[in-house]
């Protein structure tokens, strides 16, 4: 506690003060529009510096006016953030512009970024206010993932996210020089230590009942977040297998993942209600791997379940030992419904993007300018 203080506590800056012995209330806000790991990256980041995280999020109306329309209303944003294990509270109605009476009125300590900028629609930092105030901390953004490039992915329509062989993971972007350093980041790099950064490292305790799910989980979504709350409750201790991409594609067809295996596995980690992933889980359910893991029970959702080879049930062992159950999560969301989404909406996403990037490219700019300036003089 005293070092997180230390090292982050601007409570006492414009006549704000705290208890000596308080938590250390980090605020962090934005759009959260299809939340995804690089989000909830810099949650786990920010929770680093203090105790609890407070996660102020925008309206609908002010996300369109400063960004353009988002993806998921402001419910689903809502309940997606609140999912994230690193949050504590969630605040709908965040202004765009952070301010310290924000900071004031929900007790927090100092706000928390990515060292990426954004900005109004007028061009203004929205940060400007609490930074010049002393009640800022940066962390480093996840590089190689955003919403923006996201939406890109699906407006491409096309393959080029998704190969086999030693090319199975590389992201290729059409026009990468004219992308935002930010926003266009053309590929993620995994690491272990991510993977551990983000695992709660918990193994069952003796006695756990174990409940074990499959599936592509791309584009992570209310939907995801349901299903595996409800599996949750089923048991003790949650594991989610993961196919591996060739696999999901089999089952999925056109350009499924979106997402690859590991921005799927961060994506799936973050989540409160999952203690373990399996990375390439088989897609048919063996007596290995329930007697490996001591599953349960084994679930499953509404959705269809096709056939491996088209003639195997992939949950024919879990079924004979009569420990399969369907779920209803009580939501019809779907990866599929997101993307009729976005291309539904096609030209206002596209105009989105180019006018956010054509943003970020003119601030970095002006950015490296002012630091050769600063060199030079």
């Amino acid at each position: 506690m005293a070092d997180k203080r230390a090292n982050g506590d601007a409570g006492a800056c414009n006549g704000h003060s705290k208890e000596k012995d308080a938590d250390v209330r980090v605020w962090c806000d934005g759009c959260y529009d299809m939340v995804h790991f690089g989000h909830a990256n810099s949650l786990r980041q920010a929770k680093a510096l203090g105790d609890k995280v407070i996660v102020g999020i925008h309206t609908d109306e002010e996300i369109t006016k400063h960004k353009g329309p988002p993806v998921f209303t402001e419910e689903e944003r809502v309940k997606m953030v609140k999912g994230i294990k690193w949050v504590d509270e969630v605040v709908l109605g965040a202004p765009y512009v952070t301010t310290l009476e924000v900071l004031d009125q929900n007790n927090c300590d100092f706000c928390v970024h990515g060292d990426d900028i954004t900005m109004t629609a007028e061009g203004v930092d929205t940060y400007h206010l609490v930074k010049s105030a002393n009640r800022y901390k940066e962390v480093k953004r996840t590089a190689g993932v955003s919403t923006t490039d996201l939406v890109g992915r699906m407006l491409l329509l096309t393959r080029n996210h998704f190969r086999q062989g030693s090319a199975e993971y590389d992201i290729e972007k059409e026009d990468s020089a004219a992308k935002s350093p930010w926003t266009g980041c053309s590929q993620f790099l995994p690491t272990t230590q991510k993977i551990i950064q983000f695992s709660d490292g918990k193994s069952p305790n003796p006695g756990d009942k174990i409940v074990y799910v499959a599936g592509a989980f791309d584009l992570f979504h209310v939907g995801h977040l349901d299903f595996l709350e409800k599996a949750r409750k089923l048991g003790d201790y949650l594991i989610v297998g993961l196919h591996t991409d060739p696999v999901v594609n089999s089952y999925k067809g056109s350009n499924y993942p979106i997402m690859n295996l590991h921005e799927r596995v961060l994506s799936v980690l973050a989540c409160k209600f999952v203690n373990e992933v399996v990375i390439g889980a088989p897609y048919c359910v063996t007596e290995e791997l329930l007697e490996h893991f001591k599953i349960d029970v084994v679930c499953h959702g509404r959705t269809p379940i096709a056939l491996e080879n088209g003639k195997i049930d992939p949950y024919a062992v879990p079924k004979t030992r009569a420990i399969f159950e369907l779920i209803d999560s009580g939501n019809d969301m779907t990866t599929e419904r997101i993307v009729e989404r976005i291309i539904s909406h096609r030209l206002e996403y596209e105009r989105r993007n180019q006018a956010k990037e054509k943003k970020e490219i003119e601030a970095f700019e002006a950015l490296q300018r002012q630091k050769q300036t600063q060199k030079a003089g």
